[in-house]
């Protein structure tokens, strides 16, 4: 059985990921066994550069922060080699850093779920997310769309100023 010092360190340590993940506004679990230490860190370090905090942890201590935070939808998913991918500010970036590398990968990294803003997912949920862009090249792309019908816009009445003043002059 275990000691009453070591199960109070791993309540502090289910509390403090529990914290960690309700702050959070999407997370992916992965199964990363066989991944190289080269592969690991260029994966951490291009999910650091997106403002992405990967853990390793162990299956027994996610599933009580779960359901701590009142999630069971991932508890089959909760075997072999787990990792987790939190993102505090953008929905899609644990998924598709996480969906680019495990198609890079796909003998041995795997996307196991996530959860974004409230709404849980399948691997292939997550596939999907994956493949929608980031916030700034959506709204790049908004911007762009809206720029074409702006300018033709402003073409025409440029045109309609130029044939009053032409004429006027006349």
């Amino acid at each position: 059985m275990a000691s009453e010092k070591i199960l109070e360190g791993k309540k502090a340590k289910v509390a403090s990921l529990t914290e960690t993940i309700q702050n959070s506004v999407s997370f992916v679990l992965v199964d990363y066994k066989g991944i190289t230490v080269e592969d690991d860190t260029k994966l951490r370090k291009e999910l650091r550069e997106a403002g992405v905090h990967y853990i390793v942890e162990k299956n027994s201590i996610l599933r009580f922060a779960f359901h701590n935070m009142g999630i069971d939808a991932f508890d089959e998913e909760l075997h072999g080699t787990t990792a987790i991918a939190l993102s505090n500010n953008d929905q899609t970036a644990p998924a598709r850093i996480l969906g680019k590398f495990a198609e890079a990968h796909e003998n041995f990294f795997n996307l196991k779920a996530g959860y974004v803003e409230g709404v849980a997912y399948d691997a292939a949920g997550v596939e999907r997310l994956s493949k929608i862009p980031s916030k700034e090249v959506l709204l790049a792309q908004l911007v762009g769309s809206l720029q074409g019908p702006m300018q033709k816009l402003a073409a025409t009445l440029q045109a309609v100023v130029d044939s009053k003043s032409e004429e006027t002059a006349a």
